[in-house]
């Protein structure tokens, strides 16, 4: 495919989604993305709290969200709950699915079928889906060779029909977030790849509460490219995200 003929379609992706972003306000999402920065936070619990889940939750209740961490063992994350403060919760996948307006997903990418296998009815109700998961072959086996084959945007979708998945937090090191997040000058770009209108303008929220500036490269075929070891890996500016895009194919 010639370059000419991917930035033609990634124009279109652009103009496509920007046009819904313009029917958000009339949606049900439209009242929940409008409080953002508002009175009225929002709930987001993390599925998974190890350094991805973890740390973007820290950044989400610094930025005066609340946030249950669940995992199988949430009396082991009592701790981290407690150095946060009020806002910080700990909770079981299920308690966490109840709490919550927006779902972190932060797991190994070889725990995705199962979670949807016995949770996308709930993960469907949710206004945003945020899938940070990596398909890593050396950890996760098969399903991440199917996944990276697929797209792991793609993959995603297929595992939790239903869910407004946007990919985000794929391409930048876990340990990298917390010193990029509201430095000082141009700010980080963070890419992100979703089908949901709505979903992308309220996870484009959430990402610029806490330092980045949201890029939107295209739907979540494109989310083959937010893995560790493409061109986006690594800490860009906005428009030198928008540069690479140009370029994929």
């Amino acid at each position: 495919m010639a370059k000419s003929d991917v930035a033609d379609g990634s124009r279109r992706n652009f103009f496509r989604l920007a046009g819904g972003f313009s029917l958000l306000a009339a949606s049900p999402l439209g009242a929940l993305a409008a409080s953002l920065p508002g009175a009225s936070p929002l709930k987001i619990a993390t599925l998974g709290a190890g350094h991805i889940g973890s740390t973007l939750g820290t950044l989400w209740v610094q930025a005066g969200h609340s946030v249950m961490f669940s995992s199988r063992h949430p009396e082991d994350l009592k701790g981290l709950a407690e150095g946060l403060g009020r806002l910080a919760h700990t909770g079981t996948v299920q308690e966490a699915l109840a709490f919550a307006d927006v779902v972190l997903l932060a797991v190994p990418y070889r725990a995705l079928p199962q979670i949807g296998k016995d949770h996308a009815p709930a993960l469907a109700t949710k206004a945003l889906i945020v899938d940070a998961s990596n398909p890593i072959v050396a950890r996760d086996g098969e399903i991440a060779t199917w996944a990276r084959e697929k797209g792991a945007g793609l993959a995603s979708a297929e595992l939790l029909p239903g869910a407004r998945l946007v990919r985000a937090f794929n391409a930048i090191n876990y340990a990298k977030l917390p010193e990029a997040a509201h430095r000082p000058g141009e700010r980080i770009g963070m890419p992100m790849a979703g089908d949901d209108a709505s979903a992308l303008a309220l996870a484009s929220s959430l990402v610029r509460e806490i330092g980045f500036e949201p890029v939107v490269i295209g739907s979540l075929a494109m989310g083959r490219y937010l893995i560790p070891g493409t061109p986006l890996a690594g800490e860009h500016t906005a428009e030198q995200i928008r540069q690479i895009v140009a370029t994929l194919n």
